[in-house]
């Protein structure tokens, strides 16, 4: 990253704050164009594809096989689904999400020595992308890395909560566990060898994985603003751990935005553009975005397990054949990712400009 990016490029207001000073308007910062403001009374759905992992262990084949083509049919035509019996400890899950609920609730000047920049992203942060006097959203967060082993400094996760960085392990470790069995599940999918993913990920060495926590808090004009704009994923694959009773997620079905009801104890998974690219569009990397709310705040964890930096992707060999040809030019994640730390989120624009001229 050039050095013009090694700090914002104007003082970072925190979003929370804000919110706390009572303020009846937002700045003008915060207001979306009228064509990206939400339409709050849309639609409730709780049947974006719901997959019981639990029946992958039944003993009727007839189960199995039925379960793994709902898996496929919902990366193909939706990029989203939700998880329920995957594994995680519930305990753990909630514990996860007290935890951070509980640094964001922390004195500002507690979570302000953990502030971050545009070089890495890692730390307390209140805006993606460095565009000076850009729009904003209305959130704060938290980024770290997992893995690799190399880029993971348990001394840059938060020091409180006492039990934050126990828990933020502890999670970290199950989640990436998950991750592996439905990257597998995916690959088998595909018609290729249940590892492909992963080994194209980079393998246990290479892979990466990293959490962005997300905290939107009240905002007194919801109709006017988003607590993150419309996006796909840059990443791999993004399992996300969502507030229990606050829905927020929106997800682009058509010309329209579904707002996801959270199944209890459900994750919600979900494409992310590297694995639309190595399946070369059979998956899809679906736009999202969050909406807030006037009367409750909201916390989310967002997974996002991921190539290697260094690692070309490219479209499998197995999936390019005449009829259906190479759709996008080979590139590495970290190229990929420059994009949105630099521009922040732009819609599905950034996986259309990596397509294969004609």
């Amino acid at each position: 990253m050039s050095n013009c990016l090694r700090s914002w490029p104007e003082p970072i207001v925190r979003v929370q704050g804000l919110s706390e000073s009572g303020i009846r308007e937002i700045p003008d910062r915060y207001v979306k164009r009228p064509a990206d403001r939400p339409m709050l009374s849309s639609s409730y759905v709780d049947n974006i594809p719901l997959i019981d992992l639990e029946n992958l262990k039944s003993s009727d084949e007839s189960i199995r096989d039925e379960t793994m083509e709902l898996i496929s049919k919902a990366c193909r035509e939706w990029g989203f689904f939700q998880v329920v019996n995957h594994g995680v400890s519930y305990e753990l899950m909630a514990n996860a999400r007290d935890v951070w609920r509980e640094f964001f609730h922390l004195p500002p000047e507690e979570k302000q020595k953990f502030a971050n920049s545009p070089v890495t992203y890692e730390g307390y942060g209140s805006r993606l992308g460095v565009e000076k006097g850009g729009k904003l959203d209305w959130s704060d967060y938290f980024f770290l890395h997992y893995l690799p082993e190399p880029l993971r400094d348990e001394k840059k996760w938060p020091s409180l909560p006492i039990t934050c960085r126990k828990v933020i392990g502890e999670y970290g470790q199950e989640v990436v566990k998950l991750c592996r069995k439905i990257t597998n599940i995916l690959s088998i999918n595909l018609g290729l060898n249940e590892n492909y993913l992963h080994t194209k990920f980079g393998g246990d060495n290479e892979r990466g994985a990293c959490l962005r926590v997300n905290f939107y808090p009240k905002c007194p004009q919801p109709g006017l603003t988003l607590g993150l704009s419309s996006h796909s994923d840059p990443g791999g694959m993004t399992l996300l751990l969502p507030d229990t009773d606050v829905p927020g997620l929106q997800v682009r079905r058509g010309d329209d935005w579904i707002t996801v009801k959270p199944v209890p104890n459900a994750f919600i998974v979900n494409i992310g553009d590297q694995i639309q690219v190595l399946s070369n569009a059979i998956y899809k990397s679906i736009e999202h975005r969050v909406i807030v709310n006037s009367g409750k705040e909201r916390v989310s964890l967002a997974f996002f397990y991921n190539p290697g930096g260094d690692i070309l992707i490219k479209p499998a060999d197995e999936l390019v054949t005449e009829d259906r040809p190479a759709l996008y030019l080979p590139t590495t994640f970290n190229e990929y990712r420059a994009f949105i730390r630099t521009n922040g989120p732009r819609g599905k624009s950034q996986v259309e400009s990596l397509k294969s001229p004609r």
